[in-house]
């Protein structure tokens, strides 16, 4: 049977049930779990700072009545973190280039940010629709842009992350063929393409970091544009 490169994308199923799930909670429990000690391993002390330090840049820009969001925020930051890095092992699966699934953790949270503003200040949230000192003949333009702009932040962010992680995942597998295949007619090609993997490893490692952050701080530049 001819396998394609999008076939690695699809959900894995078992008995016709699908693993995508499976694949999802695994990573919560890589996460170690906090004990009552007042002394405790080297790991859990490095979860902690690394918690720390996560929640420290997200709720740096936003203001104190936002600082309510930073559970959910640094959960998901965790989240997409694990299922990015852990896909780029072998044999694994990805959620995270799933379309669906991006824009189901999107489209909730914008929401919640858009309706949080819409209730605690209807006024700013409906002015960031039409920009001070509009001419008016431009003013219906302006808001049908403004509001486009407005409605298509969850779809670029799902967008966003699944187009990045695809590619990258794309590219290691095109350059891995070309090496084994390459590897017994010109041995000399089939090591410089294997060095060119190796870095194109390293900065997937890189992406996969740098996508989850910006995915959760374009959420909260978009929480602290309603509060």
């Amino acid at each position: 049977m001819n396998l394609s490169f999008f076939d690695h994308f699809s959900s894995p199923t078992f008995l016709g049930i699908p693993l995508i799930l499976i694949s999802m909670t695994f990573p919560a429990l890589l996460l170690p779990s906090p004990g009552n000690r007042w002394i405790t391993s080297r790991l859990s002390t490095l979860q902690l700072w690394f918690i720390n330090l996560i929640t420290k840049q997200l709720m740096m820009p936003i203001h104190n009545k936002g600082h309510k969001w930073a559970l959910i925020l640094t959960s998901l930051m965790i989240f997409l973190l694990l299922i990015n890095l852990l896909g780029l092992l072998p044999y694994t699966f990805t959620p995270t280039t799933q379309l669906s699934m991006n824009l189901a953790l999107a489209f909730p949270l914008w929401l919640a940010t858009l309706l949080t503003g819409l209730r605690n200040q209807p006024s700013a949230s409906l002015g960031h629709l039409l920009p001070e000192g509009t001419p008016t003949p431009l003013i219906p333009a302006l808001i049908m842009i403004e509001t486009t702009s407005l409605l298509i932040r969850p779809l670029a962010l799902g967008v966003r992350l699944t187009a990045n992680l695809t590619a990258g995942h794309l590219l290691i597998q095109l350059i891995s063929t070309a090496t084994m295949a390459l590897s017994s007619t010109m041995p000399a090609v089939s090591m410089l393409a294997l060095l060119v993997l190796l870095l194109l490893t390293i900065l997937e490692v890189a992406v996969a970091m740098i996508q989850a952050y910006v995915f959760v701080l374009l959420l909260s530049l978009y929480l602290q544009e309603n509060i």
